[in-house]
C-alpha cells in the first residue's frame, strides 16, 4: 500500500481532517512522510494547506549542512510560511498576512501557482500553530498537513487532527534502541482522556518526574490528570515507568493513528522489516516504512 495514502486515509477518518507528523528525533523521515501525505492528498484533488512547527523543506539542514529532503509543491497547495522564504512571483500567490511571527520573519498565508520548491517556517507556539491551522482551513484547504514538533503537539490537543509518529535509525544504534524511544513517545501522546465518572488529581502545569516519584510514593490511586500530554515533562523512558504505577489522564487527549519507519540513518543502516515489526509489535499502531512504501500490521 502506498504510505502517503494509507496515512491520509487515517486523517480523513476525523471531522476537520488533518495529520501532524512528528518524530523521535532528527532524520528520521518526517519530512519524506509529509511530503507522500501531500502529494496523496493532491492526487485526489484535495486541496491541501501545509505548515510546518519550525523550518522544513530547505536543501541542507542548518546545523550540519547535510542536504535534506526537499517539499516539491503543486499549484493550489496552500502555504502558511515565513515572508522570507517564499519565492518570488509567479511561484506563489499571496493571500493574506497574519500577526505572527517565525524564526525567519513574519508569517503569511499564500497559493502555490507555479510548481517548484518550498520551504516552510511556521510558528514556534502552540497558540501560533493552532491559528495557523484554523486559517488555512478558512483560505479553503480540505485538509492540513504538519511537520511538527513534539514540543509543541499542544496546538492539536483536544482538536481531531491525526498524529503520525515518525521513527528510524537515526534515533539509535540498534532496532531495541529506536524501539524504546518510539514506544514512550507514542504511549506519551496517546494518554487516554479523563473518566469523569472516576476520582481524580488535577495537576496544574507540567508533571515531572519528581511529581510522579512523590505521587508513587504515597501511594496516589486517583487519576493523575494533565492538561494534555504536552504537560508530561519528563523523558519516555520516565513515563513509561510511572504509567505502570500511576493511572495518567489528560483533558485535550491525542489522536495518534500510526508510526512511520525510516531504516536509514546518515551514518547508519537497520533491516527494514525488522525495523518495521519491532516497532509494529511495540506501539500497537500501523507502522509504515516510508523508503520501502509499505506496512507493517500491529
Amino acid at each position: 500500500m502506498e504510505v502517503g495514502a494509507a496515512l491520509l486515509d487515517l486523517a480523513l477518518g476525523g471531522s476537520s481532517p488533518g495529520i501532524a507528523v512528528v518524530g523521535t528525533g532528527k532524520n528520521v523521515g518526517k519530512t519524506v512522510a509529509v511530503r507522500a501525505i501531500v502529494e496523496a492528498a493532491v492526487a485526489r484533488g484535495l486541496a491541501v494547506g501545509l505548515t510546518s512547527i519550525g523550518r522544513d523543506g530547505e536543501a541542507v539542514d542548518a546545523g550540519d549542512a547535510q542536504a535534506k529532503p526537499r517539499l516539491f509543491l503543486q499549484p493550489g497547495t496552500l502555504l502558511a510560511t515565513a515572508r522570507g522564504v517564499l519565492p518570488p512571483c509567479p511561484a506563489a500567490e499571496l493571500m493574506a498576512f497574519a500577526e505572527l511571527m517565525t524564526a525567519a520573519g513574519s508569517l503569511l498565508y499564500a497559493r502555490v501557482r507555479e510548481p517548484g520548491y518550498f520551504e516552510i517556517v511556521g510558528p514556534p507556539t502552540a497558540s501560533g500553530v493552532r491559528t495557523a491551522l484554523d486559517a488555512l482551513r478558512r483560505l479553503g484547504a480540505e485538509i492540513v498537513v504538519l511537520d511538527g514538533a513534539v514540543d509543541r503537539v499542544a496546538a492539536l490537543a483536544g482538536g481531531n487532527e491525526a498524529i503520525v509518529v515518525a521513527t528510524g535509525a537515526a534515533s539509535g544504534a540498534t532496532i531495541d534502541e529506536v524501539v524504546d524511544e518510539v514506544r514512550a513517545m507514542a504511549a506519551r501522546l496517546a494518554t487516554p482522556a479523563v473518566d469523569p465518572s472516576r476520582p481524580s488529581l488535577k495537576i496544574e502545569g507540567g508533571l515531572t518526574a519528581a511529581d510522579a516519584a512523590a505521587l508513587i510514593a504515597r501511594d496516589e490511586r486517583r487519576q493523575v490528570v494533565v492538561r494534555d500530554p504536552s504537560q508530561l515533562a519528563m523523558s519516555g523512558r520516565a513515563f513509561l515507568g510511572l504509567a505502570q504505577r500511576l493511572t495518567v489522564r489528560c483533558e485535550r487527549p491525542l489522536r495518534v493513528v500510526a508510526t512511520t519507519v525510516a531504516s536509514i540513518g546518515r551514518d547508519r543502516y537497520l533491516e527494514p522489516a525488522a525495523l518495521a515489526r519491532a516497532v509494529a509489535a511495540a506501539t500497537g499502531l500501523p507502522t509504515f516504512d516510508v523508503y520501502a512504501d509499505g506496512e507493517t500490521a500491529a
